[in-house]
């Protein structure tokens, strides 16, 4: 990662260019990411990513501004997996938002990053107030000695494919849908942190996260699976099955926090303080409030039993 073009020491070689804040790194992004990257290994060039911390409209829109579905981390991997050679991460200011879209294209693509080929999608703007528009950027690029290349949209059951409808089925607790929208289940990252030791009385331990992105699935129990991310015991990569928890916990007396409790499968260690991210494939029920402590045990059990038959079946 770059932080910045204007922290470009050494040229990128024939860079093979694509600009956007890609939230989710979705099937229409990776649509763009897969022709850059191709391009880029058939012109001997860096695949290159432009794109900008924190979100435009964390910046521009805060009260309006979208819960993100990934963090800079995940985004940056992902790009990778996709064979991005080079990503430039702009730090996004009121000041840099004030600039005109035709100096943004010469001061900025041109002179900093030296494109041989750009690549947006087919709502792309850029500039003071979104002003650029795809017309000007095809005029100015062919001028400056770079092509552009505007890539249309995925679609998906009818619809196009874009990160608002992501949040949508999540929010529904559609964890399945997002998924197939996203090209993989939706994943968050996070701590574990002390609980009160309310799943060990039952006989299903779990881990309690600190999360670290914005958006999580709605309330209910989702099967899932748990990739410890940093070194220790168990080690970083290794995954395991889980059944997870995220609400209230009403029949204790609903709280205002939403909870996320993984009870993980096969799994017997100390985790607290490791990081972990869940990935979630499917929800198996709703949030409910259970009359004793029995009844709980009892829903825990079936679901432990339906998350590891859907674990099976992905």
């Amino acid at each position: 990662m770059i932080e910045g073009s204007a922290r470009l020491r050494e040229p990128l070689r024939d860079p093979v260019l694509t600009i956007g804040n890609f939230d989710g790194l979705h099937v229409g992004h990776r649509s763009i990411m897969d022709t850059v990257v191709a391009r880029a290994r058939a012109l001997g060039g860096d695949a290159a990513v432009y794109t900008f911390e924190p979100h435009p409209r964390k910046v521009l829109q805060p009260e309006r501004a979208p819960g993100l579905l990934t963090t800079l981390e995940q985004k940056l991997e992902l790009m990778a997996e996709r064979g991005i050679d080079a990503v430039v991460v702009e730090p996004f200011t009121l000041e840099f938002a004030r600039t005109p879209p035709e100096r943004f294209v010469r001061d900025v693509v041109h002179a900093r990053l030296r494109p041989r080929e750009v690549y947006v999608g087919y709502d792309f703007h850029f500039g003071r107030d979104r002003e650029g528009s795809m017309r000007q950027l095809t005029e100015l690029g062919p001028r400056l000695g770079f092509a552009v290349t505007v890539i249309p949209e995925v679609t998906f059951a009818g619809q196009d494919v874009n990160s608002t409808r992501i949040r949508a089925l999540l929010e529904a607790g559609e964890v399945a849908g997002a998924g197939q929208l996203l090209g993989r289940p939706y994943a968050v990252r996070g701590r574990v942190v002390p609980g009160d030791r309310r799943g060990h009385t039952l006989g299903f331990p779990t881990l309690n996260l600190e999360l670290e992105n914005e958006v999580i699935p709605a309330t209910g129990v989702y099967a899932a699976r748990a990739t410890f991310l940093d070194p220790g015991h168990p080690s970083r990569g290794a995954v395991f099955g889980a059944v997870t928890n995220l609400g209230h916990r009403p029949t204790f007396g609903a709280e205002d926090a939403v909870r996320v409790e993984a009870h993980l499968f096969d799994f017997d260690a100390e985790a607290y303080g490791r990081r972990v991210e869940l990935a979630f494939l499917a929800r198996l029920r709703e949030e409910r409030r259970f009359p004793d402590v029995e009844a709980l045990r009892a829903q825990i059990a079936r679901d432990a039993e339906a998350a590891r038959r859907q674990l099976e079946k992905t």
